[in-house]
């Protein structure tokens, strides 16, 4: 029992789920806009550097939170840091190998997110603060990145037919999506983060109007589904993939609260992401 529980822990705190996540929304772009799921050298790219920024975040992350470090997720972190170093070098490598795989076009394109995506993680700012550290803006940061980094990169580099107003509408379902779901962990490090003096949505609304806004947010998505299978840019099968994601993801979201195991939120609330590229791609593949 306790080899299985250290597993699991490698899979969450490692970073490799999150990173699997991060390949699952990317593949899932890449086949709704092509119809087939190819892995291509940016795949490997967004998976290779979501398992280094992670890594790096959860390391530097650790000298903020020094009084929470003997229990909780954190106690797993500091315990097995050198380790989480060692996927971080691995990830740097591999990110690298496949940025130089990609074209000038998709390079240039990730300059931006990449510098967003390190000033989330680095304490660059005054007081040694990162950009997660600012009030109110570490949420928008982390929509705004992964549905650039899981939409518009993957479109560029996949030939397609997807016009501009579908790419927005898809950059925009993804936005509401990863929003939605941050919102929960916003929950979770509600004393976290009044111990560094981050002020979020949760601390200001408190958690019954977080998770009122996150059902309104899934509802949203779902429209979003709705206006592509109408569309004609979705099959009805995607469209009912996502919507059913959003169903769960709502049922899991109301049972956010501080209490819960930081397995609910590292494990289930993150891994929506791949439970709807699961019900997308199988919905449509099998029923389609």
């Amino acid at each position: 029992m306790q080899l299985l529980r250290n597993l699991f822990n490698l899979l969450l705190y490692g970073n490799f789920w999150i990173a699997a996540c991060a390949a699952a929304m990317t593949l899932q772009t890449i086949y709704v806009a092509a119809g087939s799921l190819q892995a291509t050298p940016y795949l490997g790219f967004v998976t290779f550097s979501t398992l280094m920024l992670y890594a790096f975040h959860r390391i530097i992350g650790l000298k903020k939170v020094k009084p929470f470090t003997d229990r909780g997720r954190y106690f797993i972190i500091e315990k097995y840091k050198n380790h989480i170093l060692v996927y971080a070098v691995l990830g740097t490598i591999g990110s690298v190998i496949c940025f130089f795989l990609l074209s000038l076009k998709m390079q240039i394109a990730l300059v931006l997110p990449a510098l967003l995506s390190l000033g989330y993680v680095i304490p660059f700012l005054k007081n040694k603060q990162r950009l997660r550290d600012l009030d109110h803006l570490k949420i928008f940061l982390v929509a705004l990145v992964w549905s650039w980094v899981t939409v518009a990169l993957p479109l560029l580099e996949t030939p397609t037919d997807t016009t501009r107003q579908q790419t927005a509408l898809l950059l925009l379902e993804r936005a509401l999506f990863i929003f939605a779901l941050t919102l929960p962990f916003d929950v979770r490090d509600l004393q976290i983060d009044g111990y560094t003096g981050v002020r979020t949505l949760p601390s200001r609304l408190g958690i019954p109007r977080t998770k009122k806004l996150a059902s309104l947010l899934l509802l949203l998505t779902s429209f979003c589904a709705f206006l592509s299978v109408l569309f004609t840019f979705y099959s009805f099968y995607i469209g009912i993939g996502i919507m059913l994601s959003c169903y769960v993801a709502d049922s899991l979201i109301r049972k956010a609260d501080t209490r819960q195991d930081d397995y609910f939120f590292s494990f289930g609330i993150d891994g929506l992401m791949i439970l709807q590229f699961v019900l997308v791609v199988g919905l449509d593949y099998f029923l389609g």
